[in-house]
């Protein structure tokens, strides 16, 4: 009786066991309940999406998603995809999403779709997790096409019906029974009777094939560019539902800025600000630093959601990756939390750079693990198909918290990440749908950049999202260049005259300043008891001048733990937090009528520029960009409280620009050098104003704005056209990213800690995201910087300092 019982074979698997996740543990969630859950989650980012832009002229867009949805994860139904979610299962090598193609063609003559109706449905079914074709360059930029994993030598009957298997019988991938049962369920959701099912009709396997083969077909050419981007915008609806529904997180619908926010200002409004709050449509303002700029553009961002459709985003972007925390901070403490989260601060994201990249590359994975990719780094550790599942799992979760929140923190170079599109990012491409976009602080990109912004800003409107740029120093090619971008009218607000006082004695110092006589006169400042702000172009200098002062500043004030501090890049971001933190108590705003001393030391670099409300008695800064001198300036005697009326602002010669281009820094020079010849000792608004006429009307400035051209109009037929919406582009991430010059890398000795964050039950690299530390692309090879597949970062050797941050490499001796 025993021996009869070993060579049973099990009884056929029926659709109430056919699983689509290995979690939970105890009970994995079944395919038709993960079927049912992703469909019902489209409805969740169609109530915030809604027929935004160029959705509207697809009326069926919604309809096909849903359906899409349902039918996406059908093709786990095979056995082999059963046996691999199993603890210790093999695994099985093959698409799940190919063979749920087969379901989608027998539903569809049921169901009454139309041919496009079909095409579109199958597409996003096939593409949710890897593209159709290959990269046409041929690099092997991300995983394997579709086209390069199935094709001529593909054995279709041994992969989806019948598989050998050594020593054993053939595994049956789906048995007829499970068969019928799966479409009578799909049938019912799709309310639809079953499709008829002749004897001697195709196999799955066939209908898989031969559907897969019109697909590839299809999609092989290039097509209208309003199909394709609509086209991947389901596909990035899709995924997003996918991986929410995955995650089982909800999309948030409350929105922490209230539309009537200019109306609850608790001051009398400036003109600049009411005029913004009743722009509705594109807006550019100019106001000084110090006059409520930030208020103004959500005054204006909170007028936009009255009138658009939908649930929109607000979307905040600031130019660095340092400046993104601060930012949070005070819209989290500003804003209004949901009443019934229990919390104190509004639930603001914050789209992180590195960590959304690998967040978004796991979370688009399949389970369908390729032996050859995900398998082998699981299979090397001694793990199997569950443990990349839980990986998965993990990214997932992680990935849809930078998606839940409506207001949202970022930098552009993270949003133009969804120009990659594809079964990673479109779905960061589709949240730029029915947004609205603040631009704080636009002028501080280099042409290339600030030309692919523009290229984006014409793509958002397409999108039915609307564009607010703001800053204290906007050049006219910059705003000629903005309204040439949009089609729709973009309002110009410029704030009056008088709005901010007159705050700076402008000083030009020929001497450099890390010169001693430049070193002296802050040492003289700090025993004179003024807060002392110093700002220069590099890390290594701002290292190398607060190492010669911090000393003197803690004997001026040796009980307080913050007369010193440096603040750049090149930090942790968990320590540039709390160093902003203790910046902002220890330097705030002046109060009115305050006449007190304050005293204490700060360098920094550019990344005091932005979103830091700091207010400082006199300022020293190397010469840079005019926008740059001028915002600089803005950081001292903010508001023009000082009892002295006007402070001493002096801009320092360099000899070289870096990191700016030297013809800019040249042009700032000569632009501050002909204000001085002029007669003029003060740095106002009009000033800043003339400067900027000044500098851009140069030999550099003209090929600024050329260059800035040039690098809109290609960035737009490059990417932003999606006329081939299903080839794989992924090997442009990598490139966009180097471009940008940005990257986030993480310390060796910090690998420990950072493994402990990413894994467990709770790990995600969201929670590890403080240890890693904002790298230009050209300063890797100077740290040995390597690449880990493990934990999806680049890992560095370096000596590192919680004060001081991450020290420049130790240069080898050389001989002469």
């Amino acid at each position: 009786m025993a021996a009869r019982s070993l060579n049973r074979k099990p009884a056929p698997r029926a659709l109430t066991d056919v699983r689509a996740k290995s979690t939970p543990k105890h009970d994995p969630e079944r395919l038709t309940t993960h079927s049912r859950i992703v469909h019902d989650t489209v409805a969740q980012i169609q109530q915030r999406v809604a027929t935004a832009g160029v959705l509207a002229t697809e009326p069926a867009f919604w309809t096909r998603v849903r359906a899409a949805a349902l039918l996406h994860d059908a093709g786990k139904v095979a056995e082999g995809f059963q046996q691999q979610l199993l603890p210790g299962g093999t695994f099985w090598g093959q698409r799940h999403e190919v063979l749920s193609l087969a379901y989608v063609d027998l539903l569809a003559s049921a169901t009454g779709w139309t041919d496009e109706d079909r095409l579109m449905i199958a597409t996003l079914v096939a593409t949710h997790h890897r593209a159709l074709h290959a990269s046409t360059s041929g690099a092997a930029g991300g995983k394997p096409s579709l086209s390069q994993q199935y094709n001529f030598r593909t054995r279709w009957d041994e992969a989806f019906t019948l598989t050998p298997r050594p020593n054993c019988d053939p595994q049956i991938q789906v048995t007829r029974g499970l068969h019928r049962e799966l479409l009578a369920w799909f049938s019912g959701a799709l309310q639809t009777d079953p499709p008829s099912l002749p004897s001697g009709g195709p196999t799955v396997a066939d209908r898989a094939r031969l559907f897969l083969d019109e697909l590839l077909d299809a999609w092989r050419q290039p097509v209208a560019a309003d199909r394709g981007l609509l086209a991947v915008l389901a596909q990035g609806a899709l995924t997003l539902a996918d991986h929410a529904g995955s995650a089982h997180e909800r999309l948030q619908t409350h929105m922490p800025l209230p539309a009537d926010y200019f109306h609850r200002l608790p001051y009398p409004p400036y003109p600049h600000q009411r005029r913004a709050a009743e722009t509705e449509g594109h807006l550019v303002l100019i106001a000084p630093t110090g006059s409520g700029k930030t208020e103004a553009g959500l005054s204006w961002a909170g007028e936009q959601l009255r009138t658009m459709p939908g649930l929109p985003r607000v979307v905040w972007t600031l130019p660095y990756r340092a400046s993104l925390n601060a930012a949070r901070r005070r819209l989290q403490s500003d804003l209004n939390p949901h009443p019934a989260s229990g919390e104190d601060t509004a639930d603001i994201g914050l789209l992180h750079g590195t960590v959304a990249h690998t967040l978004l590359g796991e979370a688009a994975e399949s389970e369908c693990t390729d032996a050859d990719t995900d398998a082998d780094a699981d299979t090397t550790r001694g793990a199997g198909p569950t443990a990349a599942m839980a990986r998965q799992a993990r990214a997932r979760a992680g990935a849809m918290r930078l998606f839940t929140q409506r207001l949202r923190v970022a930098t552009p170079h993270q949003l133009l990440r969804g120009a990659i599109a594809g079964p990673v990012y479109s779905s960061v491409l589709l949240e730029q749908t029915n947004s609205v976009f603040v631009l704080d602080e636009l002028h501080a990109y280099e042409p290339e950049t600030f030309g692919r912004l523009c290229a984006a800003m014409g793509l958002w409107e397409r999108l039915g999202s609307r564009v607010a740029v703001l800053s204290a120093t906007l050049a006219p090619p910059m705003t000629t260049l903005i309204q040439e971008s949009l089609t729709r009218p973009v309002t110009c607000h410029r704030a009056p005259q008088g709005t901010s006082p007159v705050r700076h004695r402008l000083v030009l110092d020929e001497n450099s300043l890390t010169d001693p006589e430049s070193v002296e006169r802050l040492r003289n400042w700090l025993d004179e008891g003024h807060s002392v702000l110093a700002v220069v172009n590099t890390v290594a200098t701002a290292q190398a001048l607060y190492e010669e002062l911090a000393d003197d500043a803690r004997a001026l004030l040796p009980e307080d733990p913050h007369a010193a501090l440096l603040l750049h890049s090149r930090f942790r971001n968990r320590d540039r937090d709390t160093i902003e933190k203790n910046l902002l108590r220890r330097h705030p705003e002046r109060d009115a009528g305050s006449r007190s001393r304050r005293g204490g030391l700060t360098v920094a670099t550019q990344t005091v520029e932005v979103s830091l409300q700091l207010d400082f008695d006199r300022g020293a800064v190397e010469n840079a960009p005019v926008e740059a001198v001028a915002q600089r300036a803005g950081r001292v005697n903010r508001r023009g409280r000082h009892p002295q009326g006007p402070v001493e602002f002096r801009v320092h010669r360099t000899e070289a620009g870096r990191p700016y281009d030297d013809a800019a820094v040249d042009a700032s020079w000569k632009a501050l050098s002909t204000l001085v010849a002029d007669g003029n000792e003060t740095l106002g608004e009009e000033d800043i104003e003339r400067l900027l006429h000044l500098a851009y009307d140069t030999q550099w400035g003209r090929a600024w704005e050329a260059g800035a051209r040039r690098a809109r109009d290609d960035f737009a037929a490059t990417f932003l056209t999606f006329t081939d919406p299903f080839r794989d582009r992924s090997e442009f991430a990598d490139k966009l990213s180097e471009q940008f010059d940005s990257v986030e890398v993480l310390l060796r000795e910090d690998v420990d800690e950072y493994r402990d964050l990413t894994t467990g039950p709770e790990g995600h690299a969201l929670r590890a995201a403080g240890l890693l530390i904002p790298l230009r692309y050209g300063q890797l090879k100077t740290y040995n910087a390597q690449y880990e597949r493990n934990l999806g970062v680049r890992v560095i050797d370096g000596t590192y300092d919680g004060t001081i941050g991450l020290k420049p490499p130790t240069e080898p001796d050389t001989i002469l």
